[in-house]
């Protein structure tokens, strides 16, 4: 714990950094560096404030762990807002169901580390999740996307994998 304490401050730090950076042409998002954490992506999600919603939901899931020593992954991060704009009854539904629940959070996760912002074509790009369904990435209104979610221009680089922050909830087909 006293090491999640020490980490906030430079994962805050790291976080913020990438969430003002959506203002930037998209030529220049593409070309963005990552920010490095020290620590593993649950480290950096902890201690990042808007991305509480997300700790909570992974805690309640029983991922933590898994998300913590699982080399090589990417997540997608949506944030407390994203979590938020969310019906109230399908957050309780999803919640309640401890399976869905896992389909869910396991849904944003993938293996290596796609880059969404270098999907320059018109062909959407795909790239399977550990719930087993492929995400998409690609271009819409300038802005670099996983299925129609805007990713923030710059991605958090940890121990075990990347960090990408999301402004909306995957859902996959169920």
């Amino acid at each position: 714990m006293k090491k999640l304490m020490t980490l906030a401050a430079s994962a805050a730090m790291a976080m913020s950094l990438s969430t003002g950076a959506n203002a930037q042409s998209f030529g220049d998002c593409a070309s963005a560096n990552k920010v490095t954490f020290d620590g593993t992506i649950v480290d950096a999600a902890i201690a990042t404030p808007d991305l509480s919603t997300l700790v909570d939901l992974v805690v309640a899931a029983g991922l933590a762990d898994t998300l913590a020593t699982t080399p090589d992954i990417t997540v997608f991060a949506p944030t407390n807002d994203a979590f938020g704009a969310l019906p109230a009854p399908l957050v309780d539904a999803v919640v309640a169901d401890t399976d869905l629940l896992t389909a869910v959070l396991t849904y944003h996760v993938t293996t290596g580390a796609p880059d969404p912002r270098r999907a320059f074509d018109n062909i959407a790009k795909r790239k399977a999740t550990l719930q087993g369904q492929s995400v998409y990435f690609g271009r819409a209104d300038g802005k670099a996307r996983v299925n129609m979610a805007e990713v923030d221009c710059t991605a958090v680089k940890t121990d075990n994998g990347t960090v990408w922050i999301i402004d909306s909830v995957l859902l996959p087909a169920l």
